[in-house]
């Protein structure tokens, strides 16, 4: 099978928006010969991660909890935090989501390449930057 590598640009897009269209890459739903059992998806380059978007107050109320396992363990960052610390995760915790709840969603995100900046090594076939 040959994957095409796609190139999204996330300076001034919304999360969840790109997010759906990046899902849909990866999974294979663009293709007609898509099958949910085939994981047929494309490779994404993204970059400009650190200039996505937010709609409303999210970049002071929304947070991103994690647990460690132990009893008191849980913790959380809002977003503003998060873009200042590493915003490449927000974006791959947003197409996590989207993404099947299988043994094929830890393929396609392997396939997720996240850049904060414009600088990426992958040669490009589709762009859509636009």
């Amino acid at each position: 099978m040959d994957r095409q590598t796609h190139l999204f640009d996330a300076k001034g897009k919304v999360l969840g928006r790109l997010a759906t269209e990046v899902a849909q890459v990866l999974s294979g739903r663009d293709r007609v010969d898509f099958a949910p059992h085939i994981d047929a998806g494309a490779t994404v380059v993204i970059i400009n991660a650190d200039q996505i978007a937010l709609t409303g107050n999210k970049e002071n109320d929304k947070r991103y909890y994690r647990f460690s396992g132990y009893p008191g363990g849980i913790k959380n960052i809002t977003v503003k935090d998060q873009r200042k610390k590493d915003a490449s995760k927000m974006i791959e915790q947003a197409v996590r989501g989207m993404l099947p709840k299988n043994k094929l969603a830890s393929k396609m995100m392997n396939r997720l390449y996240v850049y904060n900046n414009q600088e990426h090594n992958k040669v490009i076939q589709v762009d859509h930057t636009a």
